[in-house]
């Protein structure tokens, strides 16, 4: 964790900053700003940045890592605080994801959503789900194949303790804005299919600080934004 410092105050200038970014881009985009969310991603920094994350009125964060969930909820406990998970999940982390967290975006296999389905069973809970498709050529990002999503989402339908939201992914690392572009674009457009064979795919979460106004000039219903909010880690 790198909370060196207790002097949270730019937390605030940084948040309003991000907002009106974001703002500006969906404008610029033709979009209403109110069409799309921002999910702080608190990974690496400790609870006391949490907290004074809350005192802006953020409540919901996403975090890579779920022993880094389990070890800030202990930390925070009590607090009205939405735990979502964004990187990439092993079956063996779902026991304390179906117990604290509100939400996983990195879905990308059914035997993860097997273990998912028997936990949430065991603790009496749903929770939201978004798939997550590999739409960059990178070996070292993860997700489920595109010409894998209509099946998957179609099996989907029997896991009555995961509620499919939408689709989520990672663009490519790259400094050529149309490359990157094209993969928010195409995730778009797997959803619109997808939607036109009767799945309810009303969430894109898509775009990081980095990126995130090209993602939303595609389309993007939500950004996971780290560093620009929390500091550099």
């Amino acid at each position: 964790m790198t909370d060196s410092s207790n002097d949270f105050s730019y937390l605030a200038a940084n948040w309003v900053s991000v907002r009106e970014r974001v703002d500006d881009a969906c404008r610029s985009a033709g979009r209403d700003p109110g069409e799309v969310s921002i999910l702080p991603v608190s990974k690496t920094f400790g609870p006391e940045m949490v907290r004074a994350a809350m005192a802006l009125g953020l409540h919901r964060f996403g975090e890579n890592k779920v022993q880094e969930i389990r070890s800030k909820s202990e930390a925070l406990a009590g607090e009205d605080i939405a735990w979502v998970v964004i990187g990439h999940l092993q079956t063996n982390k779902t026991k304390d994801v179906a117990r604290l967290a509100s939400e996983v975006q990195s879905l990308d296999r059914l035997e993860l959503a097997d273990a998912l389905q028997r936990r949430l069973e065991i603790e009496s809970r749903t929770i939201d789900v978004l798939i997550e498709v590999k739409t960059s050529p990178e070996e070292s990002k993860h997700g489920l194949a595109p010409d894998g999503l209509p099946a998957f989402l179609d099996a989907l339908r029997g896991y009555d303790r995961l509620r499919v939201r939408g689709l989520m992914t990672l663009a490519v690392q790259s400094e050529d804005p149309a490359a990157v572009r094209a993969c928010f674009r195409r995730l778009r457009l797997l959803r619109d299919v997808e939607q036109g064979r009767g799945h309810d795919l009303p969430r894109l979460s898509m775009g990081m600080s980095g990126d995130f106004p090209l993602a939303i000039a595609e389309g993007a219903t939500e950004i996971r934004v780290g560093t620009a909010i929390f500091g550099v880690r």
